[in-house]
Formats: structure tokens, sequence, C-alpha cells
């Protein structure tokens, strides 16, 4: 016999409730703990952080506090409850037995206290419900119940049924056949080898049946509950069935006439769906045997193969983790410990498609944000801008789903160091993938830094049965052991998504490799675990690789790249307010969606979201709506057209289900977009150099470079990598000697909003003033020379670099001083050293666990690929202007010079005079790849 199953050992709270329920009370007090260290340069004084401490008191018993303070207020009253059992000397145990025979006696008396007179009926166990009706009927039926009632009502009996044969876990007919063969065995329980009826075998008193008639109140008035008909067969659309529930008549009794069942007890009954709350589950008919004694013999043999002609429905076998036999019935109905009449709630169409929904990797993502058509599973953690379930939990509850283990977490401290050209960390929030090469110290004469310790995290992915089918391992390490789980959980999660995103792929020809970008799979056990999906879900339309019957679109593209080309908006209404969403800013919109059926020119409302706010540039909509809010400004709204990515998922965002929406096709219906910004907020980097220094470092940054213009009377600028021309911008506003300003830019996006605001910007200078600098946007990457700008008086390239890997950053350098060869380059890029400083003066939230040791700090930025310290940024610099004939000088702004440095540290790059001997680059070289995508004058604002 199979041995018992481990039980989980119950936490310091659960311990306490146990022993003293609602008599434990516990008081959580939140306390400011100060942050010590000086901050120059800083216009606001460094803030505390919120801590914990609990205090639990047990009249009577004993009242202790915890001696230190946490960082989560979980934690605290954990902690107290520790030391309360400690103080108490309890030991905490468990009334699960520890062997399959002992489960089975226990079994036994479980049924036979279900039916014995004394004590049962007027017991408030829900399976009274079921009897109560049943002893309002007269003649064969009084007192009968259905052998599934049991089942649907009491855990104990699934627990023991577990530990008798693990297989009853995922077996309604195995744990029916249990209860039956211990029945036979139960004194006073009657049941019969025609039927899965099962009874007292003597009758109750009066008094009993007056006791359980009271307590639990029958139906007055017939009660019609919406339902869902699953079909057994896949190609078979799932469809609304009503529920007709009389006075005096069991439940089961109309889902038994659904079903073409027999009666009422030949209505099998899964575990709870969805909500552990509800009572939703699945009935469906028990097999058509002779005898029920057969029923045991039949069952399993050791191949698992079933020999009474059922066939096992996937979709209710795959939500539900059981295997489901036959069509079966999805209905909210049956009797709770929290009340004393029948509950039911309706179940419909939409709630189906979103239990469904549920069990992808980004469901519950989708569902906590309320946003199922829009929000995507965002590509990266950062814990300041992430909303919703963590990562995580994410995964936790993904796999419990897919009935698989638990997933394992393997948090490890390593010793990290790294080189001049290295990252000073790991990438807190990102983990770049060259950060490893970067922090291996070499033998080239580069001065290597030592780092405090640093988290990696590892993950595997068990099956139920411990059999390993995934394990992510990675070289990317973070400062904090939760980032580094978090991390990881998401890049997991990222992995399983683009997984279930080919599952509309033949089976054959899905791509499974054991090993890629730090994953090992292996493909036996994973196909094995996930054959349910594959046969759920390949019964797919076309070949479109972004659709995947009941699955969804997935967007799991981290480059973003392809935003470039996104949504076509149909008009744009409000005015320009010149405030637009940025990469790494939040953006609140409000979004309606409408479904627009072609043929019939009909339109249903599916999601609307009046306040919905994500981060651009995380991934955390889908594409074209984040292109949609990028082109606007703050109060003005647009709409855009896109095709219907699926329609299960069309369903289950469904506001109000219409019986024509069950009919749409992909080729017949598009999705309608209306999207308005609300508001913008800078990210955080932004948002808090503003706050702490006056004037915020933007600013700074700018008036650093006016003062080296005016001071070389430069006449022309070009600002290498300009964005949405936020410098060019701030330069109209000063005195300068400047004639002609130029950007260059690989986004166009960002050229088209710098082009809209430079244009209003020097039309309305052009009325103040007879002359104005002339003004050109290129589109084209830093990296490429382009001979136009050739030889310009000054160049500009303002925290941009660290958004760069680092090889890509030293190669601008080499070819801005080599090619280009303006006569001042002036490069500007976060101060590692000083994010400490801006770290301890953000304020934290709450919940955020903190580390007690000095560790490293996280990146400024999550789109930051490195940041450097000064020596390292020193280096750099020195190394490229020793290459290309240059001297280089550092400044810096924000603080000041004395440790720890500046917080935007900067060199200036000057052009020294050239031996007679060498030549010159012809400025007139055809070499001209930019696109020229805005210019001034006699230029109009590109459009969208």
């Amino acid at each position: 016999m199979p041995t018992a199953t481990a039980t989980a050992t119950p936490t310091p709270k659960a311990v306490i409730h146990q022993r003293y329920g609602a008599k434990a009370v516990y008081r959580v007090d939140e306390v400011r703990e100060a942050v010590d260290g000086v901050c120059p340069g800083l216009a606001l004084p460094q803030s505390t952080r919120c801590v914990y401490r609990c205090q639990l008191d047990i009249p009577g018993v004993l009242s202790v506090s915890t001696p230190g303070t946490f960082v989560r207020k979980k934690d605290a009253e954990q902690g107290a409850a520790q030391i309360a059992i400690e103080k108490l000397g309890i030991q905490p145990t468990s009334n699960i037995p520890n062997t399959p025979e002992e489960a089975w006696e226990e079994l036994i008396s479980r049924i036979s206290y279900f039916f014995t007179d004394e004590n049962f009926p007027t017991s408030s166990h829900p399976l009274v419900g079921h009897l109560s009706v049943t002893l309002r009927r007269t003649g064969d039926f009084l007192g009968k119940i259905p052998i599934s009632a049991i089942v649907a009502c009491d855990v104990k009996v699934h627990t023991l049924c577990k530990i008798i044969d693990p297989k009853a876990e995922f077996d309604p007919l195995l744990v029916l056949s249990m209860i039956y063969n211990a029945a036979k065995q139960s004194p006073g329980v009657s049941v019969s080898n025609r039927n899965f009826w099962i009874q007292s075998q003597r009758p109750y008193s009066s008094e009993a049946v007056d006791l359980a008639l009271q307590c639990w109140s029958g139906i007055s008035d017939p009660i019609r509950v919406e339902a869902v008909l699953i079909p057994c067969a896949v190609e078979d659309e799932p469809k609304m069935v009503s529920l007709n529930i009389s006075e005096n008549e069991h439940y089961m009794g109309d889902i038994a006439l659904k079903l073409s069942a027999t009666d009422s007890s030949h209505v099998l009954v899964s575990r709870t769906v969805d909500k552990a709350s509800s009572e939703m589950r699945f009935y469906f008919p028990a097999p058509d045997v002779q005898f029920v004694s057969d029923l045991s013999k039949q069952l399993v043999d050791d191949r698992g193969d079933r020999n009474m002609n059922c066939v096992i429905n996937k979709r209710a076998s795959y939500i539900s983790g059981q295997t489901i036999y036959g069509d079966a019935v999805l209905a909210n109905v049956g009797y709770t410990r929290r009340d004393t009449e029948l509950q039911t709630d309706h179940v419909n169409l939409c709630t189906y498609y979103r239990i469904l929904l549920r069990k992808l990797p980004d469901g519950i993502y989708k569902i906590s944000k309320d946003s199922i058509l829009v929000a995507e599973l965002p590509c990266v953690y950062t814990r300041t801008s992430w909303k919703g379930p963590s990562p995580r939990d994410l995964l936790c509850s993904f796999c419990r789903l897919q009935r698989l283990s638990e997933p394992y977490f393997a948090a490890n401290r390593v010793s990290a160091s790294c080189n001049v050209l290295g990252s000073a960390v790991g990438s807190e929030e990102m983990g770049s993938p060259k950060a490893t090469a970067g922090n291996q110290c070499a033998n080239d004469g580069r001065i290597a830094k030592e780092n405090p310790d640093m988290f990696k995290c590892s993950v595997k992915i068990y099956s139920k049965k411990r059999d390993l089918l995934l394990e992510y391992s990675t070289d990317c390490s973070w400062s904090k052991e939760t980032d580094a789980i978090q991390n990881s959980a998401l890049k997991v999660l990222i992995w399983f998504n683009r997984y279930f995103k080919q599952l509309n792929t033949p089976v054959e020809k899905l791509n499974l490799p054991k090993s890629t970008d730090d994953f090992t799979i292996y493909p036996n056990i994973f196909l094995q675990e996930f054959a349910m999906c594959l046969s759920v879900y390949g019964k797919t339309s076309g070949g479109d690789s972004r659709t995947c019957s009941a699955v969804g679109y997935f967007s799991m593209d981290t480059s973003y790249q392809q935003l470039e080309s996104g949504a076509f908006l149909t008009y744009i209404d409000g005015q320009d307010s010149g405030v637009f969403p940025s990469h790494g800013s939040l953006a609140c919109i409000s979004y309606s969606v409408q479904l627009f059926m072609k043929d019939s020119r009909k339109r249903y409302l599916l999601e609307v979201n009046n306040e919905f706010e994500f981060e651009i540039g995380a991934g955390a909509v889908r594409n074209q709506l984040e292109s949609c809010a990028t082109q606007l400004s703050v109060n003005q709204s647009a709409c855009f057209v896109d095709q219907l990515s699926d329609r299960d998922l069309s369903l289950a965002a469904a506001c109000e289900l219409s019986p024509d929406l069950s009919k749409i096709c992909r080729d017949s219906c598009v999705l309608e977009f209306s999207v308005k910004v609300l508001q913008v907020t800078e990210p955080l980097e932004d948002r808090m150099e503003k706050a702490l220094f006056n004037p915020p470092l933007s600013k700074q940054r700018v008036e650093f470079a006016v003062r080296h213009i005016n001071q070389l009377h430069a006449t022309t600028l070009v600002d290498f990598g300009c964005g949405s021309g936020s410098l060019l911008d701030s330069l109209l506003e000063h005195p300068t000697t400047l004639e002609k300003i130029v950007g260059v830019d690989i986004s166009r996006k960002g050229l088209t909003r710098a082009a809209k605001s430079l244009h209003q910007k020097l039309s309305k200078k052009l009325l103040l003033q007879s002359s104005v600098p002339t003004a050109v946007l290129y589109h084209g990457s830093v990296t490429d020379f382009d001979s136009r700008l050739y030889g310009f008086d000054i160049g500009t390239c303002l925290e941009v670099i660290e958004h760069v890997e680092e090889d890509q950053a030293s190669l601008f350098g080499n070819v801005v001083l080599s090619s280009f060869c303006p006569a001042v380059l002036i490069v500007s890029t976060p101060n590692y050293e000083y994010n400490p400083i801006l770290q301890r003066s953000a304020l934290p939230n709450k919940e955020e666990e903190q580390e007690q040791d000095a560790g490293p700090c996280k990146f400024r930025n999550h789109d930051h690929k490195f940041e450097w310290t000064r020596s390292q940024f020193q280096r750099w610099a020195t190394v490229l202007a020793a290459s290309h004939n240059y001297s280089v000088e550092f400044s810096g702004v924000g603080g000041s010079s004395n440790e720890p440095g500046y917080a935007s540290q900067i060199a200036v790059f000057r052009r020294m005079a050239r031996d007679q001997g060498e030549s010159s680059r012809n400025e007139d070289d055809s070499h001209q790849p930019y696109e020229v995508l805005w210019e001034w004058p006699n230029a109009s604002v590109p459009s969208h």
C-alpha cells in the first residue's frame, strides 16, 4: 500500500489559532527608524523607514511582544506567535493518520458518523443540507443522498482517500469507489449494489429530523441557476444551460437530466474550481455499470487503462485537475458551513473563459489588473513600479493550477568583483547578460574593485511526482535576495509564456530544446505533464503564431523596437499639453475596447478601465496600445483598430455576454480601442533628482552645457541620443552663440515628439527675434558615422551611454572621437557611488523588504545596462581620449567633488591640435546613412 503523504508544518500563528482561536489578539505598531548618513547637495532631508513591532495577548494566558522590529506586518505577527509558542511549550501536532491502514479505519468511522442519529443531523456540517432535502421527501428516496454529496461536502474524506491511495487526488471515480467500499463496512450505513445512494440503516428519530429541518431551510420557490455545459468533444463549443431546482428536490436531479444520467446518484462531483470559497464544480455522469461493486474491479489496472467505455472530457479535466468523463456541467451550487440554505450563483461563458485564463502564465496577472485585453506580463521587475501579485506568487499560483509541485527557489550569496569596463554590480533590476563577462577581472592592467556580496537565484520546476521538468540558472546577480528571487521567477514565467504561445503548433513540431538561454528542459517529463494542455489547446484556427485557442495573445518580445511601427491612430482629440509619456515614465490612462462585427455592423463592449497605470517600455501592455499612448499628450484621446487577437480572450473580457459573441471569429471581427492619457509621472530617476536637487540634475546638466557653449563661442551643436529633444528644447531657453542645433536618435517616436516641441518653441521664438538657430533631427544610430555631422563645435551625450551595453558605449566613444571629430564632446553618466545616498533618501514602500547589512545599491533605472564608479568612468574616458588625440577633464553636477563625488559625473573631451602631417576627414564625404526626419526652417511636423 502507498505510504502516507507528508503534511506541511503549521505556521506559528496557525498553531496559536488551533489552540486559542479568536482569544488570541495581535496588535501591530508602526515605528520609524532613522537612517544615518550625509547627503551633500540634497535639497531635502533624508527619510526614515517604516518597521513594525507586534504584541500578542491571550487573556488569562500570557502577553508577549517582539523584542525587535520587522519590515512586514505579517512577519511581526508570526514572530510574536513564535515567542508565545516557546513560552507556553506548545508542540505542533497533526491529527492526520500516518498510514493508509489508519486512514482506512478513520474513513469507515467518518462515514458511519455521518449517519449517526445522536450527533450528525443536528450539526452544521453541509452534508446535513443534502440530508434535510431528502428528509422532506416521501417514498423510496426518503433519507437517501448521493454518495457524491459526501465528496462535495467533506474535505477530510478527500484527505483520507489520498492517504489510502495518492491517485485519489486526481480521480473522483476512485474516491467514489473508496467511499462505497468503506460504507459497506461502516456500522449503521446502507448502500445498494445497483446505484450510488447511501443512507442510514435505521430511520432517524423525529427529534433529529425536526432539528435538521429547523437548521437547514428548504426551497420555498423554484430556483433558476445559469450553468455551462462543456461537451466531451473538444470540437463542440461550451454552451449555456439553465438548472431549475424545485421544492424538496435535490439540486443534482436537474443536473442529472442535463447529463442524461439515470438519477442524481449517478452524478459525480469534482473538487471546487477557481476560488476555494466558492461551490463551483464540475458535475459529470457516473459510468454505466451493472453492479457498483464492479466499479472497483474495473477502475485501474497497472497501465492506468479504463475498461468502462468512458471518454475523458479533456477541457473539464484540465481545469479541475481531475479525470472527468463524458459531458460535464460547470455549476456554482451547494451547501456550506457558512449558510443554512442552498447557495447558488450563476456561471456563464465569461466565467468559464476566465477560469481558463487563470491557468495561463500571465492569466492571474491580467485578472488582478482588471485588464484582460490590454495588460501583459512585464518583462522587468522593479519593486517601485510593480503592481499586483509578485512574480514569485504568480509562478507559485501557475504551478498549483497546473498541478505541479511548488517551485524550488535556491538563492545563494555570491562574492562579486568587477573591473573598470564592468558594471559596478550585477544589474539590480534586469541583470545584463554581459555582466558576468564584464565582472571577470582581466590581466590587462585594468583595476579591479571588490564589491559587497550579491545574490543569485536558480529555479527548479518539478512535477507532482517530483520529476524535474525545467531548471533555470543564471549568472546575473542582484543586491537583495528578494530581487534575485523575483527576477528569476519572472524569467521562468516569461519562458512559460513563450511555450504557451506556440501551443497551436503540432506536437511533433513544438520547439522544446533541452538547453537555451539559462534554461535546461527535460522534454519527456515536460510534455508528459503538459499533455492535457496540448490536447485542449491544440485545436486552433489558422497558423497565426499569435493566436491559440483558449490561450490568447502573448507578446513576449522584450526588444520593443517593433513599437516604432505601432498603432495607426484614426484621430486625436484634445489640445497638445506638451507632456508625453516617455520611456520609464508611469502613464495613467482610461480606455475602452469594443468588438466590431464586420458582417452585422454591430459593436459589443468588452472591457472598460477608467484608471489604468503602466510603465512605458516595460512590456506591461499590448504593443499597439503603448504605441498609441506614447503619441498622445496628457488629456488627449485617440482611437485605433487592432485585429482580434483571440476569441476566447475576448469572451473572458466581455462585460456583458451576448449570444452573438460566442459565434465570433477572427476574420469577421476587429477590436476598437479608445484611449485617453490622464496623467504622466516621470521616471523614478527623474522624480528623485527633482525632489532632492535644487535645481534638478537635468537642469544642472543643461546649464553645464550652456556654459561650455558660450565659453567656446560654439555655433554648431549635435546631441547624440537626443530622445524627445529635452536638451535641445532647453537650450532654446538660454542665450547662446548657437546657430545650428542637430539631434540624432534611433527612436522615431522620440524624434517625433522632439520635432513637435522644437517646432512650437522655434515658432514662438521667431515672433520675438529676427534670427533663430536652424535645427535638424536625424533618425539613425549614434554608432554609425554620417559625414553631415563631421567637425561640429560641440557634441553632447547626456545620460545616454548607460542605456546601452558597455561594448556599445565604447564603440560610440570610438566612432564619435575618430569619425565625427567634434571640437568638444560632453558625456555625462550616473555616478554609481552616489546611489546609496539617493536610495536612502527615497521614501520606500512600507512593506518593502529592507536588508539590515550595508550592501550594493540598485541602479537608478531598470533600463540601465550598467552604472560606473568614478574610477571606472575616468578609466574609460582616459583610454578613449588617448586613443584619438583628445584631452579629457572630469567634473559633474549634483553634490560636490568630495566623497562620494557628483551625482552625475561628466567628462569633457577637447580635440588637440593635429600634427602637420595628419590628414583631416573631408566633411563633404558622401557617407550619409541618416534619414532627415525634421528640419527647421520650412519644415512641417512629422505625422504619426
